[in-house]
């Protein structure tokens, strides 16, 4: 089968066996999505090599709950050891020896067939689109916030970040009433945000409203993305983290230590909830997609993803 891997030369379209694990699902890939961790693997980010990629939908071909084949599914991308106290609790993300597909220890999504535990799969329902099901992942990480503060109809929050999943945030956030602002460098992106009546500012503007915001998530993908959060908060106020990038970040912890600032970190969210959001048709999804490649062009695709402008990109096998 072909596969896009990140290989110690560079990335490349290859060859690979297809995964044959008795014990796991196996699963057709209908469509993939390329994120911004995929970029940043390919950069050297986690030291990952092999295929990459973890935003899917797919048809189950084998598996040991034979109920599933034939079913069309996305999936929990944390696959945990099955034994330990997190696991036992239905929550392996963060298993100590867990895999993460497309990340640690897994092979991905940008391919033709992959493999995950029976318990990581949920059937998508035929109201979602394959188009909607593959932003399953960044979609449920954009949620997860919730999972790790509070938000109410008082709560000024800020989301920095107009890339795909700065946009997914501030979506979902909105939900939850509260005074949101979404900043961005790019009009055009902004754009997207205001006709679903989400305020924006781009950051300049933004950064004259010091010391206002509770809130600030962090989903630029960029360094100074967290400067610009640090002053925004008011003392006391919350930083949550949603980016991953390769490379070291420059902290002033000075800030952080006069301004009792609390720093949370949040990467995976559940599917359930997301998936139901998709079903209510919820959340805009089309605006965020800008191109669509065959497998084979994997690489030009990645390419793709990187450019200026350009939101979600996706592959298809």
């Amino acid at each position: 089968m072909q596969a896009l891997r990140v290989e110690e030369k560079g990335v490349a379209v290859r060859e690979i066996e297809k995964p044959q694990r008795a014990d796991e699902a196996l699963v057709r890939v209908i469509v993939s999505g390329i994120c911004n961790t995929d970029l940043e693997i390919a950069r050297g980010y986690a030291g990952f090599q092999g295929t990459i990629g973890h935003e899917f939908v797919g048809v189950v071909e084998q598996c040991p709950d034979r109920s599933l084949v034939g079913h069309r599914v996305v999936g929990e991308i944390n696959a945990g050891c099955g034994k330990c106290a997190l696991c036992l609790a239905g929550d392996p993300r963060h298993c100590p020896t867990r895999t993460v597909l497309g990340i640690v220890g897994r092979d991905g999504a940008h391919a033709e067939y992959l493999q995950l535990p029976v318990t990581n799969l949920l059937t998508v329902s035929s109201r979602i689109p394959d188009e909607h099901a593959v932003f399953i992942e960044p979609l449920a990480a954009a949620l997860a916030i919730r999972e790790r503060i509070s938000l109410s109809k008082q709560t000024r929050l800020a989301v920095i970040g107009d890339g795909k999943l700065g946009l997914l945030c501030a979506q979902a956030l909105a939900l939850s009433g509260a005074q949101l602002l979404l900043i961005g460098k790019h009009p055009e992106k902004l754009r997207i945000a205001e006709r679903l009546g989400i305020e924006t500012a781009l950051v300049a503007p933004a950064e004259k409203r010091v010391r206002e915001f509770d809130v600030v998530v962090e989903a630029s993908g960029a360094a100074e993305g967290f400067a610009l959060a640090l002053k925004l908060l008011h003392p006391r106020g919350t930083l949550v983290l949603k980016s991953t990038f390769h490379g070291a970040t420059e902290i002033n912890t000075a800030q952080i230590v006069v301004d009792e600032i609390s720093i949370v970190g949040s990467r995976c969210g559940r599917f359930g909830p997301a998936l139901d959001l998709l079903k209510k048709g919820a959340i805009d999804l089309d605006s965020l997609i800008s191109e669509e490649y065959p497998l084979s062009k994997a690489v030009f695709a990645l390419e793709r993803a990187n450019q200026k402008g350009v939101l979600k990109v996706l592959l298809r096998p």
